[in-house]
Order: structure tokens, then sequence, then C-alpha cells
């Protein structure tokens, strides 16, 4: 029986990957001013980035129950089973909305075969975790095969990253305003990660280029065989500074497999532009 890999738009993978392994990618939904987006269909993230840095704000929301529905119910009907890699349910109700699709489903079709897989990933680290699962599953390996494999590839799925300007943060909830007011004085750039699925914050670096070098540094304290992984870069609207954490990385490990790509509307719109994100595995 074929796999099916289904995803959702947080996982900002270039769509030259999406495409080449029939990933099903869902949008999260994007709005500006109460006018609704898809996330990647209806708006693209230069869009998003040029926008935010004019002061428009914008906000998210979860792919609805509905959305699942339809696209499971496809797949099924199809014969396929299928395979749901969610972004973190700690930073986004997507996943849980994808629970309720396949109760819904197996109502209608008890013999359905739906997994839905919490990845507790953001970003190309999610990215990373689907790119797995549909190499897999285009090699002919089993549903338990894979889910074996995403399982262990989301636990051991480091995020590195900082933001440009805290003031996003701010906007978003994640940052008193207070903090962004004096960080954005002192040119404070914060580098966080995500533990347990949850955002947390690690150091406060002075200066653009000292925050990239220490990314590099948490990158050797933190990974192993670095070499002979894929390494992911995603970007808000920087690529230049993408570029260049890309040759540090392959001066210092060696790394040659790399994905890079814009960090998608969703994401985007919390982090905003100059955002740089590094994922490995440890």
């Amino acid at each position: 029986m074929a796999i099916q890999i289904i995803t959702d738009s947080n996982c900002d993978l270039p769509e030259e990957i999406i495409k080449k392994y029939n990933i099903e990618v869902l949008p999260i939904l994007v709005y500006l001013d109460d006018v609704e987006y898809l996330d990647g269909v209806t708006i693209k993230p230069k869009k998003i980035f040029d926008d935010m840095k004019e002061g428009k704000v914008y906000k998210t929301s979860q792919i609805p129950p509905d959305m699942f529905s339809k696209v499971f119910d496809k797949y099924v009907k199809e014969g396929k089973e299928c395979i749901y890699i969610a972004i973190s349910s700690e930073l986004s109700g997507t996943y849980q909305s994808a629970v309720m699709a396949r109760n819904e489903i197996l109502e209608e079709f008890p013999e359905a075969d739906i997994t839905n897989i919490d990845s507790q990933c953001v970003s190309l680290g999610f990215g990373l975790v689907v790119y797995k699962a549909a190499l897999m599953a285009e090699s002919g390996k089993s549903k338990d095969e894979i889910i074996e494999a995403v399982k262990q590839s989301a636990q051991n799925m480091e995020h590195v990253f900082t933001v440009d300007n805290l003031e996003y943060l701010c906007r978003g909830g994640r940052l008193s305003r207070t903090s962004a007011f004096v960080g954005g004085l002192l040119n404070i750039k914060p580098i966080l990660s995500v533990e347990n699925g949850k955002l947390v914050p690690l150091e406060k670096i002075r200066g653009r280029a000292k925050v990239i070098k220490r990314i590099v540094d948490l990158m050797k304290e933190r990974g192993n065989n670095l070499s002979d992984q894929t390494i992911a870069i995603s970007h808000g609207d920087d690529l230049e500074t993408a570029h260049k954490l890309k040759n540090m990385i392959e001066e210092e490990f060696g790394c040659k497999d790399f994905i890079i790509n814009n960090i998608g509307c969703a994401i985007g719109s919390h982090a905003g532009p100059g955002t740089l994100a590094l994922f490995f595995s440890k």
C-alpha cells in the first residue's frame, strides 16, 4: 500500500523538495487587517517581510479540522496509508485539528490508516523530519519504519536561531515591551532554541557578527557527526547571511549537504525579517 506524507506549511521546505517527493502541504492561515491568506499559496514570504519592515502586523491561525478532513478523505479513498507530521503542538493548535479530523474520518471509514505525529519541532528543523519521512517513503520503507525514524529524528533535532529585531517577538507576546526597547538600544540579539516543543531563550549576544559566530560554536557543542548530516538553514529574507553561516559551517565541520530556504509566512510573521535559524541533529 502506498504511503502519503502530509505536513503543514510551518515546515518551510523548499518547493522543489515538496514537488519531488509528492509531499502534501496544508497551508497555515495568515491574516492582515482581517483579510485571510494561505501561507505559501496566496501570499509569499517576501511580501510578509516587506510589509513587516513597514510596520504592518500579520496574525496566524491554525489549520481547521475540515481542511484536514478533506485531505485525509482523499487519500483514504485512494487506498493510501497517511502519515501527517505536525509542527510542535506547544506552539500551534494545528496538531489537535488533525487529531479531530482523523477521529471524524475513522467514524466513517474505520479501516482508514492515518497516523498523526507531533514533531515538537519548528521551521526547517520540522522540515528535516518531514524530508526524512519522504525519503524513506520514496525508497519503499514500511509505515512502521518511517514512524519510528520520524520520532527518533524529531527527538534529536536541534534548533538554534536568532532574530534581528526584538520588536517582532514583542508584538507576538513573547517578549516584554521594556525588554524589546532596551535590547534595541543595546543591539542585543537573543539566541533561542526549541526544547520539548517549546521556545526557550539560550543567550543574549551584542552584535550580529558575534551572534552568528556563537551559533556555530553552539553547533559544535551540541552536534554529532555533523559532516554526515543534512544541515538546514532558514532565514527571514536574508539569503546573504544564510550563505555566510553556511560557509562558516562548511569550513568548521566539513558539511556538504545543505537545505537553505526562506522562513515561511506563518513563522516569519512572528519572528520577523532578519531571522536566522540553524537546524541539525545532536
